[in-house]
């Protein structure tokens, strides 16, 4: 495996941790759960995208193909997070209220009703907008500390062979 697809995964497992933290400051609630989950802030989807993207713009250069097909593909990974993907999770917020509205009125009811409860549905799907800029500057971050460090290791490399 290359040092992009390394770069770009530890970002995402960046990115991922620093959300226990990032949510503990905002809620003073410990959630080491969200490492696993979807959503939150930063984006790892950005981190990862913007990682790689960066580390290839800074390896091999903005005109070349790999910079371009890097670009186009991060660029719609961060907008589906903070698109499609925000909307289904606002979506699947309206449906959980009304589950709960539908449980309070059968409650109301004389007649017996039984019905297992369904399991509530996922709300942090999506991103939102200073989410995903937080994960595209966590990546890009990530990717110029990568290309520096893999700068040293081809002086290294380049010093060895001379001797």
């Amino acid at each position: 495996m290359n040092k992009g697809v390394y770069l770009a995964l530890f970002s995402i497992g960046l990115a991922q941790g620093v959300k226990i933290p990032i949510h503990y400051f905002k809620k003073k609630e410990w959630r080491p759960d969200l490492f696993f989950g979807t959503g939150g802030m930063p984006s790892s989807h950005s981190a990862g995208v913007s990682t790689l993207t960066t580390y290839i713009a800074l390896q091999r250069g903005l005109t070349t193909f790999d910079f371009a097909l890097s670009l186009v593909y991060g660029l719609i990974v961060m907008y589906d997070a903070q698109g499609v993907r925000r909307q289904t999770g606002e979506l699947t917020l309206k449906v959980n209220s009304m589950n709960d509205l539908i449980e309070k009125i059968q409650k109301e009811e004389s007649l017996e009703y039984k019905q297992e409860a369904p399991k509530k549905l996922k709300e942090m799907l999506g991103h939102q907008p200073e989410e995903v800029v937080g994960g595209a500057v966590l990546g890009v971050l990530v990717g110029i500390i990568g290309h520096l460090c893999t700068k040293k290791d081809r002086k290294l490399s380049k010093f060895k062979l001379r001797f």
